[in-house]
């Protein structure tokens, strides 16, 4: 059986590919290229408290954007 292309496939097609092949490990490596390639995450420091949500509002509004699109 011949492996799909991992380059031409979306993050969410290889994602459900990798967590349907769990011992596939050029998926996986694939997935985690394609993640840091298309880098949608924001970074910040550890959180100290809830309150510190207080200083990343973008982290947030994205949270939130994200949330919407998934309900």
């Amino acid at each position: 059986m011949s492996k799909p292309n991992f380059k031409a496939m979306s993050q969410k097609d290889l994602q459900a590919y990798v967590l349907a092949h769990r011992d596939d490990r050029e998926a996986f490596y694939a997935y985690v290229d394609k993640l840091h390639a298309e880098a949608t995450w924001i970074e910040m420091p550890p959180l100290e408290s809830p309150e510190d949500l207080d200083n990343y509002p973008e982290f947030v509004e994205h949270i939130r954007k994200s949330y919407d699109s998934n309900s």
